[in-house]
């Protein structure tokens, strides 16, 4: 008998393949980029324990995560597995504020966007069991104010809440990449070792301005060869390869804002929300060990930090993000605990906070 989750893969690895079995020119329906170009490989991938290792174990080919620095010149990464980065990341799940939808200036269909909320849950989310260090994260949220406790919900709430994890009872990881579970396997191709270099537009008139459609995607594979991804009529590209790779794409397609020579691709639809407001979360440490300090009374301020990690006095058992306290200013405030390598000592425990938009009260914080 084969446990659910093994099951999921061997379904999910009989439409799989590596793009140099792709012909060089086919024809789809849908052609959706974003899944992530290396399949599953390293067994500690899918684990809460492998967590930080796979973030730090990266190559120039085919690690599950890709570092790479912004132009602001801050150190990050992003997943290249099948799966993204929801198999890299730390695990918690949450709902959007409903505000998101008004602002966003798309008219959403509420009515479908549950649904859609409802069918990913149901495959990767889970209610996290909290031990020692998280559930003292929540009580020292709620007593520093953050304000109501909210218990589990999977709702973008003002005040403390427990939220969803893709880790599921077992500690065993669930990303984005499950969901392939739900296809019908003779219906779906997926491509491996495939780098999307650009969309292909089609226009309908050689007139300036006229409407443009996307016919097609151009991807090479390991070995260097290009294809091309043709959709079929009505067919579509749905770009998913989130916040980093749909605008890169766009941008390197001619698709966003006045471009430049330098991306090497001519200006072929000015757009000019493509791009300008991604920002990195820039800041620096402040590393504290409880064991040295005489007064456990400590300030932090915009220009010190906008984060810390505490060497405890202590073991704590590794817990990634459960817990989050949401300010009415939009501030969120995480932690987690894991054990990460040092030179002198060999080994610590390391508990670090996470707050994302910085508030006077904030333990560790980043700017969005």
């Amino acid at each position: 008998m084969l446990e659910a989750g093994l099951l999921e893969v061997l379904i999910i690895m009989y439409f799989v393949f590596n793009a140099t079995d792709f012909p060089s020119e086919d024809y789809y329906d849908y052609i959706i980029v974003g899944a992530g170009g290396v399949p599953y490989g390293k067994p500690n991938l899918m684990t809460q324990e492998g967590f930080l290792t796979t973030l730090m174990e990266v190559d120039a080919f085919d690690s599950p995560a890709q570092a790479f620095t912004s132009e602001d010149g801050v150190p990050n990464a992003r997943g290249r597995v099948l799966g993204g980065s929801s198999a890299i990341n730390a695990g918690f799940y949450s709902r959007a504020d409903q505000e998101f939808y008004g602002r966003s200036g798309v008219n959403w269909d509420l009515r479908v966007v549950n649904q859609s909320y409802e069918w990913v849950e149901k495959a990767i989310v889970f209610r996290p069991e909290l031990k020692n260090w998280q559930s003292a994260v929540r009580d020292g949220l709620l007593e520093a104010g953050v304000d109501p406790y909210n218990g589990f919900t999977l709702d973008h709430s003002v005040g403390t809440k427990i939220g969803g994890s893709t880790f599921d009872s077992s500690g065993r990881r669930h990303s984005a990449a499950d969901l392939l579970s739900y296809a019908k396997a003779s219906n779906i191709q997926v491509a491996v070792y495939a780098s999307v270099e650009r969309i292909l537009l089609f226009s309908s008139s050689p007139y300036s301005g006229s409407k443009q459609s996307a016919i097609g995607v151009v991807f090479r594979d390991q070995r260097g060869r290009y294809h091309h991804a043709m959709v079929r009529e009505k067919g579509e590209v749905i770009l998913c390869a989130g916040a980093l790779g749909s605008p890169q794409l766009l941008l390197l397609s001619g698709i966003g804002p006045r471009l430049t020579s330098s991306l090497g691709s001519p200006q072929l639809l000015l757009l000019s929300g493509i791009g300008p407001r991604l920002t990195s979360h820039r800041g620096e440490f402040l590393w504290l060990n409880t064991c040295l300090m005489s007064d456990s009374s400590f300030t932090i301020t915009p220009e010190m930090a906008y984060g810390i990690s505490i060497v405890p006095p202590m073991p704590l058992e590794h817990s990634l993000i459960q817990v989050v306290g949401i300010s009415n200013s939009g501030a969120y405030l995480e932690a987690a605990s894991n054990v990460i390598p040092f030179a002198s000592p060999a080994r610590s425990n390391i508990t670090g906070a996470t707050l994302c938009r910085f508030t006077p009260v904030g333990i560790y914080g980043c700017l969005d």
